[in-house]
C-alpha cells in the first residue's frame, strides 16, 4: 500500500486554510487574519512535488470601532523538495520555493473612514516569492494531511512586504 503514495506524476487537490502573521481567527476581533488556498500538485521522483496554488488572504486592522481589511488574491507556483521522510512512506517534510503574483486591496477600495480620514495606502498589483515548509502525512494512500508555513515577500503592497502565512488543509489524491 505504501508503494502507491508519491509516484512520479501523481497529482493531487488541496484545500488549506489558517492565519497570518500569528493573527486572531475570532471574526468578531477587530485584528482578524485569515488565508485560504486551493491548490494542485503534482509529484515528481524522490517524492519532490510541483505546485500551483489560488490564495486568499486578509487581515484586518483596528482603528478605533472599527476594523480595516487588507485583501490579498494571488497565484503562487512553486517547486518543494523532500527533505525528510519515513521509510513506510506515511510521513513527508518538504521545503520548497514558490513565484507569487496577485493583487491587494486595502478597505475595499475605500478611502473616506467614517470619521472623515483617509485611508493612504493604495490598492495594487503584487509579485514576489515565498519560502515554505510543509509536513504531510498520508491518512490513507488517497488522503493527506497538509500543514504549511510560508514567508511571502511581495513588492508593492502599501501595507506589508513580508507576510508569514500558517496553514492546515487536506489534499485529496486524485489519480
Amino acid at each position: 500500500m505504501s508503494a502507491q503514495r508519491t509516484l512520479p506524476g501523481q497529482r493531487g487537490l488541496e484545500v488549506m486554510a489558517g492565519t497570518v502573521n500569528g493573527m486572531n481567527l475570532n471574526t468578531n476581533s477587530p485584528d482578524f487574519a485569515f488565508h485560504s488556498t486551493i491548490a494542485f500538485s503534482q509529484y515528481t521522483k524522490s517524492a519532490n512535488k510541483w505546485k500551483l496554488g489560488f490564495d486568499y488572504l486578509e487581515q484586518r486592522y483596528p482603528y478605533k470601532d472599527i476594523s480595516i481589511p487588507r485583501s490579498q488574491f494571488t497565484v503562487d507556483a512553486g517547486y518543494f523538495l523532500n527533505v525528510l521522510s519515513d521509510p513506510h512512506k506515511v510521513f513527508f517534510v518538504s521545503a520548497g520555493v514558490s513565484a507569487v503574483g496577485g493583487y491587494e486591496t486595502v478597505n475595499w477600495g475605500r478611502k473616506l473612514i467614517f470619521d472623515g480620514a483617509t485611508i493612504n495606502n493604495q490598492d495594487a498589483f503584487l509579485y514576489g516569492g515565498a519560502l515554505s515548509v510543509e509536513p504531510e502525512v498520508f491518512l490513507t494512500s488517497r488522503l493527506v494531511l497538509v500543514v504549511n508555513v510560508s514567508e511571502r515577500f511581495l513588492v508593492g503592497s502599501s501595507v506589508g512586504k513580508l507576510n508569514t502565512v500558517y496553514g492546515v488543509g487536506i489534499k485529496f489524491i486524485i489519480n
